[in-house]
């Protein structure tokens, strides 16, 4: 697959972590489906240290799922180098039990992060820093040369680390990368701020003179697909990358989402599929019980006692008591 296969603009759900695993990628896929999937940013370093079966999970997907991009983090370009070369050649797709031909369609750089915990130890979002620019270059060549032109590379950044840095992106636009997504803020904003579109739309333009080949997505407070487009026309953008508004409609992707008039046993009916293939995917706990309650707010909300009934299934403990509590006539 090349990413201009994609239709223009396409769309994508972002990358986030305990959140974009292969359960909610299927129920989004039962939907409204986007042009892109992308996993949860996975640490090649720990994928190739003893860790490596915990951190396999992140990358775990079934057939079903088509147009996946897996999304790289970490330190060292020899181990960029090494698990690209075994996502280009299918070795962690057989690893993961998957059949001949169901691989990755690409590969996605995250040098946008801003958690403290990867910025501290100078990943992610801190290799913006222009200290840090030979790494970026370093795990940029490393990656590639681990794909060998199997599959696309792409970048996901932010619009600087401190403050604004246009020289991060002449940077990157020399890099021949087949894509890069822009989210609208710089790391030190964090998501406190709303996205800066005419920031983006400065990206583009750099884009359009240094690196035409290169496909532009812009992530950051988009809604929907119509909001979406509206905005890809608007800044001449190839995609638009969707997070945080698929947390206030499950059909964020669709063209005219059905979801504001979706009942409350619909709702409910929903969570509850995403929780039954929970525990189906996850038997060995894999994944903790937990990790299913940032997904209340999804589906339990929009109607009386949504809010009352969020509370009482954020207490539970057991996958038995939250399909109890999602029980519906």
């Amino acid at each position: 697959m090349s990413y201009k296969d994609c239709p223009n603009p396409f769309f994508a759900l972002a990358p986030m972590d305990d959140v974009t695993d292969t359960v909610f990628r299927q129920t989004i896929q039962g939907t409204a489906v986007p042009d892109v999937f992308f996993t949860e940013f996975v640490n090649v370093d720990g994928l190739m240290s003893p860790g490596r079966s915990k951190l396999l999970k992140k990358l775990r997907f079934v057939p079903a799922e088509k147009s996946l991009v897996a999304q790289l983090w970490g330190l060292k370009p020899e181990n960029f180098k090494a698990v690209a070369k075994q996502i280009a050649d299918g070795a962690i797709a057989r690893e993961l039990g998957l059949p001949e031909n169901c691989n990755f369609v690409g590969v996605d750089l995250n040098m946008g992060c801003p958690a403290k915990s990867e910025v501290q130890n100078g990943a992610c979002s801190a290799l913006i820093k222009v200290e840090n620019r030979q790494l970026a270059q370093d795990i940029i060549a490393a990656t590639r040369a681990g794909l060998a032109g199997r599959l696309p590379l792409s970048v996901k950044t932010r619009l600087g680390f401190n403050q604004v840095d246009m020289s991060w992106f002449r940077f990157l636009l020399s890099q021949n990368l087949d894509m890069l997504t822009v989210h609208g803020r710089t790391r030190k904003e964090m998501s406190k701020v709303p996205a800066h579109w005419e920031l983006i739309a400065e990206v583009v333009k750099l884009r359009d003179q240094l690196a035409p080949n290169t496909l532009l997505v812009g992530n950051g407070d988009v809604i929907n697909r119509a909001h979406g487009e509206r905005l890809a026309r608007q800044y001449g953008l190839d995609g638009m990358m969707i997070g945080r508004g698929i947390f206030h409609d499950p059909y964020a992707f669709a063209a005219q989402s059905p979801w504001p008039s979706k009942t409350a046993v619909e709702r409910i009916t929903l969570y509850r599929k995403q929780v039954e293939l929970f525990a189906r995917t996850w038997q060995d706990g894999e994944r903790n019980i937990k990790t299913l309650n940032r997904f209340c707010k999804v589906y339990v909300q929009g109607f009386d006692g949504a809010k009352e009934l969020r509370e009482r299934l954020m207490e539970v403990e057991t996958i038995d008591e939250l399909l109890s509590l999602l029980q519906v006539s």
